[in-house]
């Protein structure tokens, strides 16, 4: 028996008209309205603004006003400006050699086609001029006033697509995405000032945001933006980063591992200037604390990579909040061997917000006076006797020979030339696990069995890398099914993986064979081992698993052969350590990121008791 199939209707191919269009450009390009401030700010630093404004109201939903001195547009520029694919930054020519932030032409009109869209500009030598449009029909143009720069209004956003706003999240967290595109692009331009303001209700507005233009060159603006944007106590712990590797710069500062955040939240990735997001230099920044940081913590760093724009493509993410480098390979590897220069060069220092909160510990909290009623202060006369009856006896009126000796312990003072170090020199142990040395200025406290773990460590690693990872011989080797593109690309990292003590080889079709294992891993699951790594690969690009795995075991080994708590040294034991610790990178904090000593100045010893 036969059944009646429906016959298939040929689907027609129509052209969508330019509403339609820009609507779906709008979905693409204007994710919410952080996204529309992005874009706006982003067209304003293009004009060369000195000063931008943005003003919001009701997160973002209901106004969004971006105002700043750029150079401005004429009458004639304003309807293109309106036009899609309209724009003054190229020429169509050449799509790498991008040096703006905006080049597509479709921010514009895409707002103007969800939202209500109105530009007021004025060009040097040229009148004011206004210009709107309302989802999607474009007004006339209208003489305006203003002094110069343009002013960008934006109101109900996606009133024209309602079905959007369904998905827009609550006011407070729409104004928190529009706080962090502000924050970032204000670093990304340093010498540029920025205000952002939150006009819900109407006036003036509560200011949310202000940085002022910084002044001097790059580094020394981005550190006055930086201690402003995320805080002194991060330019207090950052390093100065400044590294050439064949054509490419990474510029910025990276912060001690002592200084880690909980979350990703103080990272800041900029490609030329253009802030990204992007999960691959994401990978390498992280790589390049793997050994200073547990699982558990982010560090934090602000860093820009310059290259020549036709090294890195930016057309691969509708928001341009990923890019593409020609040579990823050689942009990660000056990330991680770049920030790991720099946190060897800072040697045993640790970041001075474990003093901060030594003191904060150390400082009791103020106890609430005790109410007292009129009923119950004493009166005058009970106060004197109380005061007589609590004065000490007199003492005896001793000559200066006759009074009576204290018996004092001699302590030898510490050598100066110690005392000028560092660390200064070894006085005592406490609790048989905690060395106190006396500075020129202070004194530091050292965990001796975390400093010396991390002394262990460090020189594991190094006869590790001079003597290479011995490999173990499988006497029946582990076939691992994969498919081919999979096993291909394992391949490729043959070379890199033997370094680390694991050797494969193909074994036909998708599957390969491994011969040889890490010998300091001992037994373990190839398989498994193998298919993280095909996982990071295809994460990242590049997978520092068998790695990472290497190091967990060396710094087991450094844990269970260093110094430990509850052994009491000799002061030429501790000095001893102390040295190695000045000598050693890193020595500041311990394999998983824990300072491995605290610094006091003497100054702030001396608030503790009152004495300044």
């Amino acid at each position: 028996m036969m059944l009646d199939t429906p016959k298939m209707t040929r689907p027609v191919i129509r052209q969508l008209d330019e509403a339609a269009i820009n609507r779906i450009a709008a979905g693409e390009v204007v994710e919410r309205p952080a996204s529309a401030v992005k874009e706006l700010v982003e067209n304003a630093l293009d004009a060369g603004a000195r000063r931008i404004t943005v003003d919001y109201a009701e997160g973002g939903k209901t106004l969004i006003r971006v105002t700043d001195d750029g150079c401005g547009m004429t009458g004639d520029d304003l309807p293109l400006a309106l036009s899609r694919h309209a724009t003054s930054k190229i020429d169509g020519s050449d799509l790498l050699n991008i040096r703006s932030f905006g080049f597509r032409g479709e921010a514009l009109p895409s707002l103007g086609a969800v939202g209500r869209l109105s530009l007021t500009s004025r060009a040097e030598g040229h009148e004011a001029v206004s210009l709107a449009v309302e989802g999607g029909r474009m007004g006339a143009l209208r003489p305006a006033a203003l002094s110069r720069g343009t002013v960008v209004e934006l109101r109900d956003l996606f009133f024209a697509t309602p079905a959007r706003l369904k998905f827009m999240r609550s006011d407070r967290a729409e104004m928190g995405a529009i706080a962090d595109v502000v924050r970032r692009l204000a670093l990304a331009e340093p010498h540029v000032g920025f205000t952002l303001r939150d006009v819900t209700g109407g006036g003036e507005g509560r200011v949310v945001f202000r940085a002022e233009p910084e002044n001097g060159d790059f580094f020394d603006a981005l550190h006055g933006r930086l201690a402003r944007v995320i805080g002194t106590d991060f330019t207090d712990n950052a390093l100065r980063i400044d590294l050439d590797r064949e054509g490419l710069r990474l510029v910025g500062y990276a912060a001690l591992p002592t200084y880690s955040r909980g979350s990703s939240v103080a990272q800041f990735l900029f490609v030329n200037g253009r802030p990204v997001l992007d999960k691959q230099l994401f990978g390498a920044l992280r790589a390049a604390y793997m050994d200073v940081l547990s699982r558990d913590r982010h560090p934090a760093a602000v860093l820009n990579i310059q290259c020549d724009p036709e090294r890195v493509d930016v057309n691969v993410h509708p928001a341009k909040a990923e890019v593409r480098f020609r040579e990823p390979a050689l942009v990660r590897g000056l990330i991680v061997s770049g920030l790991r220069l720099a946190l060897s060069g800072a040697g045993h220092r640790a970041s001075s917000t474990v003093a901060t909160e030594t003191l904060e510990a150390f400082r009791p909290e103020p106890a609430p006076a005790p109410r007292i009623y009129q009923m119950d202060r004493p009166s005058q006369p009970v106060l004197s006797r109380a005061y007589a009856a609590q004065a000490p006896a007199p003492l005896p009126d001793f000559g200066f020979a006759e009074a009576p000796s204290a018996r004092v312990e001699a302590v030898a003072p510490p050598a100066p030339d110690l005392t000028e170090r560092p660390l200064g020199a070894a006085r005592a142990q406490l609790h048989e696990n905690y060395i106190i040395a006396q500075t020129a200025r202070g004194m530091v406290i050292v965990d001796q069995h975390a400093a010396h773990e991390r002394l262990v460590y460090e020189r594991l690693k190094a006869q590790a890398a001079e003597t290479g990872i011995a490999a173990q011989a499988l006497l029946i080797p582990e076939i691992v099914d994969l498919s081919e593109p999979d096993a291909a690309r394992l391949l490729d990292m043959t070379e890199d993986l033997a370094g680390l003590g694991l050797v494969i080889e193909p074994f036909g079709g998708g599957a390969i064979a491994v011969r040889e294992t890490p010998a300091l891993l001992g037994k373990i699951d190839a398989a498994a081992l193998i298919r993280d790594i095909l996982d990071d690969l295809a994460d990242l690009g590049r997978s520092d698993r068998l790695k990472g795995r290497i190091d967990a075991v060396l710094s087991r080994m450094a844990c269970h052969g260093s110094v430990r708590s509850g052994r009491q040294m000799r002061a030429e034991e501790m000095n001893a350590l102390l040295r190695e610790m000045e000598a050693t990178p890193m020595s500041g904090q311990c394999n998983h990121g824990r300072p491995t000593y605290v610094e006091l100045r003497l100054a702030d010893i001396e608030k503790l008791f009152g004495r300044r």
